[in-house]
């Protein structure tokens, strides 16, 4: 069911029917159980991780802010219509699907339907979702110490998923 509801956005959207298999990013099943982790600081929209994945960024956050550090959440779970929104939106603001999916996984794909992935950012950045955020302390943190809480850098620089490198998208692995 789910497969279907994918293929049917893709065919909308104008993905090619091979992008998963191309790009190595397998469909990404939704969370159904979440918790409240945060509020976004600028629109207070809610930030949602899966149990476990709350409760390892708790702790990592805990650990940061111990070090004098503040990790800043600003995006959590995603389900499959949002992302087709978010394409959506890049798509009629005259940007093209080649360009889109290379910052933008295709729905279905994102880590973020999983309710394990979390954007953070940093109170010292003034633009969020930047690649200038690998300059501020709390990167250089995460890549020190995120390891310790089962979180992992999905986007580094040359990826081999054809993503943009993207310093804030962190995804908990089970351990």
């Amino acid at each position: 069911m789910a497969e279907r509801r994918i293929a049917r956005l893709w065919r909308e959207l104008g993905i090619p029917t091979d992008y998963g298999r191309e790009r190595g990013l397998p469909l990404q099943r939704e969370a159904e159980r979440l918790v409240l982790v945060a509020r976004a600081h600028d629109d207070g929209k809610p930030i949602r991780l899966t149990p476990r994945a709350g409760v390892a960024w708790r702790r990592m956050q805990t650990a940061a802010a111990a070090d004098g550090l503040t990790l800043l959440p600003l995006s959590g779970f995603r389900s499959v219509a949002r992302q087709a929104a978010i394409i959506r939106g890049h798509l009629a603001n005259g940007r093209s699907l080649g360009d889109t999916l290379r910052f933008v996984a295709a729905p279905g794909c994102s880590e973020h339907h999983t309710g394990r992935a979390i954007d953070i950012g940093s109170p010292d950045e003034a633009a969020h979702f930047e690649a200038t955020f690998d300059r501020t302390r709390e990167y250089r943190w995460l890549k020190r110490r995120a390891g310790e809480f089962g979180f992992t850098l999905s986007y580094p620089k040359k990826n081999p998923h054809g993503i943009g490198y993207e310093p804030w998208h962190w995804c908990w692995r089970a351990k």
